[in-house]
């Protein structure tokens, strides 16, 4: 679908996104990730640490929640 409206999907794209660019900008990403609970569970790696334990189980490597007590 995205091809066959590439500059609307684009735009709309751009629109979905934006808000979470000027977050991480403004704030800084520890920040905005400690404000924002759904930016926050985009996180994977923090400080060479899988905190997402999703990817962490995919890729059969350890999980570690704790990393995520240095966000915010």
């Amino acid at each position: 679908m995205p091809g066959a409206v590439a500059r609307t999907s684009t735009i709309a794209l751009g629109n979905a996104t934006l808000p979470f660019a000027l977050a991480l900008a403004d704030k800084g990403w520890r920040q905005a990730l400690g404000d924002d609970r759904h930016l926050r569970d985009g996180l994977n790696v923090v400080d060479g640490r899988i905190v997402h334990g999703a990817v962490a189980h995919s890729l059969g490597i350890a999980f570690s929640d704790s990393a995520l007590d240095l966000v915010a």
